[in-house]
């Protein structure tokens, strides 16, 4: 699938780390270094504009090592660029650790995944299918 990419980051193009990874690594965009205190969150600029063909989105998703390492991770996660948007691509980070994590330019803050989508066409009804599970919900099939 290619995907037309507008790069003011100076930074290389998203990409996969290994042959078989589903998301490209996104870099910072930063003129200067920011640092996030505990529970601190910054939208971090990745220089990047996209125009991601219709019936595909891409997720944003927090990168597990950040997360593991530095309790670096995304607020909306994951977060989602639609069809029709086409603003620079941002990064909602957040610091959950007790410790300062800061963000350097063209370090690596999250990851993207294009991945296909349906449209919903709603259709109204008076009652649903019965199911075994019927309305139990959070909790409802035990441990």
């Amino acid at each position: 699938m290619e995907i037309k990419v507008i790069n003011h980051s100076g930074q290389p193009l998203p990409a996969y780390q290994t042959p078989h990874s589903a998301g490209l690594d996104l870099r910072a965009h930063l003129s200067e270094p920011v640092t996030l205190g505990t529970l601190e969150r910054v939208l971090v600029p990745t220089g990047l504009y996209l125009e991601i063909p219709p019936g595909y989105e891409a997720q944003i998703r927090p990168r597990s090592g950040l997360a593991n390492q530095h309790g670096i991770t995304l607020v909306n996660s994951p977060g989602t660029i639609d069809a029709d948007y086409r603003g620079e691509v941002k990064v909602l980070l957040v610091n959950l650790s007790h410790q300062p994590f800061t963000v350097e330019n063209g370090m690596r803050i999250a990851q993207m995944v294009v991945a296909k989508h349906e449209t919903v066409v709603w259709q109204p009804v008076e009652e649903l299918s019965p199911t075994e599970r019927g309305a139990g919900g959070y909790g409802s099939t035990g441990r």
